[in-house]
């Protein structure tokens, strides 16, 4: 990633910290670790790389955590991975200018901070039959898919406020629905990147090392004991953050 030691230690310590929050509510982090990396200088072509296998690491416990204990409703995640899945693939492919990535990062960091402090509460059932539920859920996917394959996240971050403001479930399927989601669009988007460049594995150790720990902790306590909404106010103050950072980088361009 060609970044110095001492940012390397320093983005280490954050990547617990975030990955500890965002796992609790079935998120991978990426979003914010996307974001930290870019106010650190790192390239934007290694940022999403990066990103997708740090939410490989995050959500392969997650998924585990509360596929254990039951939250998972696979005929609601269904539509969403069949259109979302390709479609991080043809995202990832694509190659798009720096200042247009940096737009389109704040622009998911701006979404995230309306769903904590805004759409509170605001939860409704849509009044359409299996069907209709199906061609939302696929054109949702499709558009999640795209945007996580070209900005280097799993998605998670639109779809689980995205099920639990349309009541398709509650906030603790919210979350195992998009601790698998992001895993495997994630993973979509990576083979994709992998095929033009490559990934330095033995620099990302000190990164992965804490990811692993966080999102183990994380998960565990979201998926069994934590209140959602508890940490989801802690999530909300660093993306406030890493918005008003991300807001100087954007404009100083």
């Amino acid at each position: 990633m060609e970044i110095t030691p001492t940012t390397l230690y320093i983005l280490t310590g954050l990547f617990l910290v975030v990955s500890f929050v965002y796992s609790s509510v079935g998120l991978g982090g990426g979003s914010s670790y996307t974001a930290l990396m870019a106010l650190f200088g790192v390239s934007t072509l290694a940022i999403p790389m990066t990103t997708l296998l740090l939410n490989l690491v995050v959500t392969s416990v997650g998924s585990y955590n509360f596929i254990r204990n039951r939250h998972v409703r696979f005929r609601l995640l269904a539509p969403f991975l069949a259109a979302s899945i390709p479609m991080s693939y043809v995202g990832g492919s694509l190659h798009i200018p720096r200042q247009v990535f940096y737009w389109m990062l704040l622009a998911s960091l701006l979404f995230v901070a309306v769903r904590i402090y805004i759409w509170r509460n605001t939860a409704f059932s849509l009044r359409i039959g299996r069907a209709g539920k199906i061609a939302v859920s696929l054109a949702a996917g499709s558009i999640l898919g795209l945007i996580s394959g070209i900005v280097g996240i799993g998605g998670g971050i639109y779809l689980v406020p995205l099920i639990i403001i349309l009541g398709l479930g509650t906030e603790k399927q919210a979350a195992a629905c998009g601790a698998i989601f992001i895993w495997l669009n994630s993973l979509s988007g990576l083979v994709a990147r992998l095929q033009y460049n490559a990934i330095e594995l033995l620099e990302l150790i000190p990164l992965l090392v804490a990811v692993l720990v966080g999102g183990t902790l994380g998960s565990f306590l979201g998926s069994v004991k934590y209140s959602a909404r508890t940490m989801q106010r802690i999530l909300g103050s660093v993306v406030l953050v890493a918005i008003v950072f991300l807001i100087r980088k954007v404009l100083s361009f």
